[in-house]
């Protein structure tokens, strides 16, 4: 299975959204120079996360988007399924002889764990040296 630009520029969205969740609207143009990104194609993006009740819009001179839920509650899953459609690493996996299938079952099934089990919070968290908790304290 292979993420397009869709996905992943979706996932940039939603974790900056999680970033500045609790302080008000962001807007697009603020992700876009960000990661420099074209603020048009976000556009395109951010409609579908909308009518999914990922995200929601503000309207006004200090609007733009807000997540519509907890960032715990949001799956990378979810993001990927409304921008990219159904998981799976190959089409007409029924079609398939049984050795085959079942292959191509167990890697669909890895994927969605994974992207199932990551939530906005977890990314948002993420840091370069691969360490995601925020709660690390030195004395």
């Amino acid at each position: 299975m292979k993420i397009s630009t869709k996905g992943r520029y979706g996932l940039t969205i939603m974790i900056e959204l999680t970033k500045r969740h609790g302080e008000g609207p962001t807007s697009l143009k603020t992700i876009a120079q960000k990661h420099e990104l074209s603020e048009h194609y976000l556009e395109q993006l951010i409609a579908p996360l909308r009518n999914a009740g990922l995200v929601r819009s503000i309207r006004g001179a200090y609007g733009g988007y807000k997540l519509a839920k907890e960032p715990q509650e949001i799956s990378a899953g979810d993001i990927i399924r409304v921008l990219e459609g159904p998981i799976s690493p190959v089409e007409g996996i029924e079609d398939e002889e049984p050795a085959k299938r079942q292959l191509w079952i167990r890697i669909r099934d890895a994927v969605k764990d994974v992207l199932d089990s990551t939530t906005l919070e977890d990314m948002a968290n993420f840091t370069e040296d691969g360490e995601s908790d925020p709660y690390m304290f030195y004395i």
